[in-house]
């Protein structure tokens, strides 16, 4: 049985504070309440909204935003809410209804070129997930219908699925300008439709959970820890930006060579090489001087 945790995260209005879970709450539909009448479909805002200070609830797939009245400071109850959150989750208790009344929200996608001609970011105005999954075979998209389907198209190759985007690396049958089309419309509907895109119980959730790094990292030396946190702070983000990830695969004290993985766009991608040589690798060397002397990536 999978157990929720809840985590306190502030957002630039000091009113509303984001409680995120480590699964998904709805079937990546938006709620927006203002008072408890409006919740009728959704027992966990009623119940949220029997706190004073609570004036209106937001629930997404993968968090609960409350703004409260200034009667109180978020310091002085926040942890009580995320507590409160936390075990109407684990007791197995609803989180919203769906009825014919609730008006599902529009979704945006956008396509976006990335360094890899091979691969087509596609971009979504709502949160997909709140873990990364790649798949590089049909065979692998048991618990993701959305990478099932879309390995149906005969030039789709891997599928990557980060945060609130989409890489999709083709094969070579076909070009992005008579595919690109199609792939967002389908990519659109699907998400509108409110079908799934990585079922709720995945146990590559959990695997990929915040939880679950934070345990692997505190097993490992203190020099893998520092090539990591270099890593995510100077490197992630912009391979996110292509449409791609990096992992930390293994780090070896003898011939100091450090393995990272490269997933979405950023497999097989021919700058990949040149970015990896003359980027992170010169990096790790000058940050780690005497520590690191060779980056080898894998392709995921």
């Amino acid at each position: 049985m999978k157990k929720y945790k809840v985590s306190i995260n502030e957002t630039s209005n000091e009113l509303i504070v984001k409680f995120e879970t480590n699964f998904f709450l709805t079937n990546h539909q938006n709620y927006e309440y203002n008072n408890i009448d409006e919740a009728s479909n959704s027992p966990l805002a009623q119940q949220l909204f029997y706190l004073p200070f609570v004036k209106k609830i937001y629930i997404s797939s993968n968090f609960i935003a409350i703004e409260r009245y200034s009667i109180i400071e978020w310091k002085e109850v926040q942890e009580e809410v995320a507590e409160q959150i936390e075990k109407y989750l684990n007791e197995g208790n609803i989180v919203v209804t769906e009825t014919k009344g609730v008006k599902k929200s529009a979704v945006t996608i956008y396509a976006e070129s990335t360094p890899n001609p091979s691969a087509m970011k596609f971009v979504s105005n709502k949160n997909l997930v709140n873990s990364l999954f790649e798949y590089t075979s049909i065979d692998q998209t048991a618990k993701s219908p959305l990478a099932k389907a879309l390995f149906h198209f005969p030039y789709v190759k891997n599928v990557f699925i980060e945060k609130n985007y989409i890489s999709i690396t083709k094969y070579e049958l076909a070009t992005w300008e008579e595919i690109t089309m199609e792939l967002r419309e389908f990519i659109r509907s699907h998400i509108e439709d409110g079908k799934q895109i990585v079922e709720l119980d995945s146990s590559d959730i959990i695997t990929n959970s915040e939880e679950q790094k934070t345990k692997e990292f505190d097993k490992l030396d203190d020099i893998s820890k520092e090539i990591i946190n270099i890593l995510e702070e100077y490197v992630k983000p912009a391979v996110a930006a292509d449409g791609g990830n990096i992992q930390f695969k293994s780090y070896d004290a003898e011939t100091k060579k450090v393995s990272v993985i490269l997933q979405g766009a950023c497999s097989g991608c021919p700058s990949s090489t040149f970015t990896l040589k003359n980027g992170i690798e010169n990096m790790l060397k000058e940050m780690l001087a005497g520590k690191v002397e060779l980056v080898e990536a894998i392709n995921g």
